[in-house]
């Protein structure tokens, strides 16, 4: 057992009350310990991510107690990715957090920032659904306390919003978890795995129950339509940086019907057919026009980003409910993308409003740093609608290529190629409005000029555009092993004996019983 799968939860937690208390009146100090602790996550999930890349599954038990009793860690190529993916974006938009002074605008940002990663990281690598649920709420409280940073009435009245969306998920949580526990006795995904299957069929009623609720829950979390209205306001209201990191949030979703219908409820299971190609499947389609329709309909540059995010997502789960290895993969490879493109594009629709003082997509005069700006999005907007040369392009062909042999084919190449084309539009036209058109607007001669964003602020826009180019260049790599995931995820039977055999102290003959 290594104690090391645990460290990613472990140091953002302690980090946490610690600038609270030691540092709630040093801002450089929670600066700097922020900063530091971003860096050893990575190096903490780097590490990780390479234990496991040959195929070896990491296991922790909680005070030493074996599963099915005990609380589990459980890490595999997936969860481990998920993490490095998240401790990455996590220092790019601290880094901007930092460059803008958006963390010394309101109270705790960098503490709550510590325990939304918490809340964020512990649900990759949970083996348990009550734990799932138990950091699907710190993240939530964390995400919360974000969100309305800096205060203002349209984000209190936003946060609300999101708040009670997301109470409803954790209480159809509950519900499901309640029916799961009733029929099986057991949380542990593992051991759930194997009671599920060995279910009759005359005893079905309360599991597909549970199942039905899982996925309406986690369909909230990644924003499916008709479970979406609570995006566009909270993300176009949050503050940039918070924006910018609930990009990973709506993958945190998409995780969790990666991990529970491949290994709790697989695609050839008896009990929950017609899931995911009768119902996910549409669901997805919907997610991805409507977001793109919402791109090209939007009149301010923030909510235009907000329904890329949805649409992104519509993309990530069309391919997700094909649950097939080919599909599972791209799903994987295109989650990367989205959420280093939402990202940037969030924390540059920041930059527009340093310079113009508002993000409304009509024509204004020119701002400072204008040009810098105008190129990192069209960078990012080509990132997002999927236009070549960069990987958005490469993962919508990897989505395509996955369904060709399904029964959807033609609806899925449908969709997905006119919702590309109308995202372009809608990108167009909000670059043309804001930098081309701009250029011909005079400026009135009461105006004052536009601030311009710090070094640190365009650096870390740089670095997550410069992961997007590696993401581009090292694309067979990446894809390869978003492939040898994928077969890992369809052939669960390790990460099951692995859970379910490994003893704990407390198990072994010189233990306490």
């Amino acid at each position: 057992m290594t104690h090391w799968i645990i460290a990613p939860i472990i140091l953002p937690a302690l980090l946490a009350p610690f600038i609270v208390l030691a540092a709630r009146y040093h801002i450089v100090i929670q600066r700097t310990f922020s900063v530091f602790g971003a860096l050893a996550l990575i190096v903490i999930a780097a590490g990780l991510a390479w234990q496991t890349s040959d195929g070896t599954i990491l296991l922790y038990q909680l005070g030493d107690w074996a599963a099915p009793f005990g609380i589990v860690l459980v890490g595999d190529r997936l969860s481990t990715m998920m993490v490095l993916l998240t401790a990455v974006l996590a220092l790019f938009v601290l880094l901007y957090a930092i460059g803008s002074g958006w963390d010394n605008r309101g109270r705790h940002f960098h503490a709550l920032f510590q325990f939304q990663l918490m809340g964020i990281i512990g649900a990759f690598l949970t083996g348990d659904l009550f734990n799932l649920f138990v950091f699907f709420e710190v993240l939530l409280i964390a995400s919360y306390g974000l969100m309305i940073h800096s205060g203002g009435n349209t984000r209190l009245r936003a946060g609300v919003q999101y708040v009670l969306f997301n109470l409803i998920g954790s209480t159809l949580f509950l519900f499901a978890l309640g029916s799961i526990y009733a029929e099986t006795g057991t949380l542990n995904m593992a051991d759930l795995a194997a009671r599920v299957a060995a279910i009759s069929a005359e005893e079905t009623v309360g599991i597909r129950v549970a199942a039905v609720l899982l996925l309406l829950v986690f369909a909230i979390k990644a924003a499916v339509v008709p479970l979406h209205f609570w995006l566009p306001s909270s993300y176009a209201e949050a503050p940039a940086p918070v924006a910018a990191l609930f990009a990973i949030m709506t993958k945190v979703g998409a995780y969790a019907i990666i991990r529970v219908y491949t290994l709790i409820f697989p695609p050839d299971l008896s009990v929950t057919s017609g899931l995911h190609d009768l119902w996910l499947m549409p669901a997805a389609l919907i997610s991805l026009a409507i977001g793109m329709i919402g791109v090209l309909a939007a009149r301010r540059l923030d909510r235009l980003v907000a329904f890329s995010i949805i649409g992104s997502m519509g993309m990530v789960m069309v391919s997700i409910s094909l649950f097939t290895p080919a599909g599972i993969a791209a799903a994987l490879y295109y989650i990367v993308h989205s959420t280093l493109a939402g990202a940037a594009l969030f924390l540059i629709c920041d930059l527009v409003r340093t310079g113009r003082g508002n993000v409304d997509l009509t024509p204004q005069p020119p701002v400072a740093g204008a040009a810098l700006t105008a190129g990192l999005f069209f960078i990012g907007a080509i990132a997002m609608v999927g236009l070549p040369p960069l990987s958005g392009f490469l993962g919508k062909l990897l989505v395509l290529d996955a369904a060709f042999e399904s029964d959807g084919m033609a609806w899925i190449w449908t969709v997905a190629l006119g919702s590309s084309l109308i995202a372009i539009v809608g990108f167009s036209r909000a670059g043309s409005v804001l930098f081309w058109k701009a250029q011909s607007t005079p400026a009135p001669d009461e105006a004052e000029p536009g601030t311009a964003p710090s070094a640190l602020s365009y650096a870390a826009i740089g670095g997550l555009i410069a992961m997007l180019g590696a993401h581009t260049v090292f694309a067979g790599h990446v894809h390869a092993y978003t492939t040898t995931i994928a077969s890992q995820l369809f052939t669960p039977g390790p990460y099951i004996s692995t859970v379910l055999e490994t003893p704990g102290k407390l198990d072994t003959p010189d233990g306490d019983h």
